[in-house]
């Protein structure tokens, strides 16, 4: 008799929290308040994402085309898939001095988990994340990208 009477008061009550939810979202529907969700394809060119959102790794150039990053190595290291690459080589400076310059900062978006470990440790702030969300292609080879522009050096005041 007990199991009787325990069979059908989980029935009821699976019934009422059933109704409550449909009261919750028969509610938004007839009286619908503020919208807080995007209107995404129809407005890209105006769509703006919040300051706290992880799009792609990316490394900021001034208009000197001159970056901050040392390539000392600590974001490669810190990547807990290795989705970063960096490829330098030392020069001699006209003083005599050797420095260690970036060939090619290499960025697989495809490994990238947007945890943020590179961007957080790196020393000199030279990585950050983009705005840019809409990765879609055919060829898994488009990317992976290199964020240190052709022609690019490094800033002045950034101590190595």
């Amino acid at each position: 008799m007990n199991a009787f009477f325990n069979y059908f008061s989980e029935i009821g009550h699976g019934i009422g929290t059933l109704l409550k939810g449909m009261r919750v979202t028969s509610g938004y529907f007839f009286r619908p308040r503020e919208i807080i969700t995007q209107k995404y394809p129809e407005n890209r060119a105006t769509l703006k994402m919040f300051d706290q959102f992880k799009g792609e790794v990316v490394m900021p150039h001034d208009k000197n085309n001159n970056h901050r990053c040392t390539g000392c190595g600590i974001c490669e290291n810190n990547c807990p898939n290795g989705s970063i690459q960096i490829l330098t080589r030392k020069e001699t400076t006209p003083e005599g001095k050797s420095v260690r310059v970036i060939d090619k900062h290499i960025y697989h978006l495809s490994m990238c988990t947007f945890c943020g470990l590179c961007v957080k440790t790196c020393p000199s702030d030279a990585l950050a994340f983009g705005q840019t969300f809409e990765h879609a292609v055919f060829d898994r080879q488009k990317l992976t990208k290199v964020l240190n522009k052709p022609g690019s050096s490094l800033k002045k005041d950034v101590k190595e």
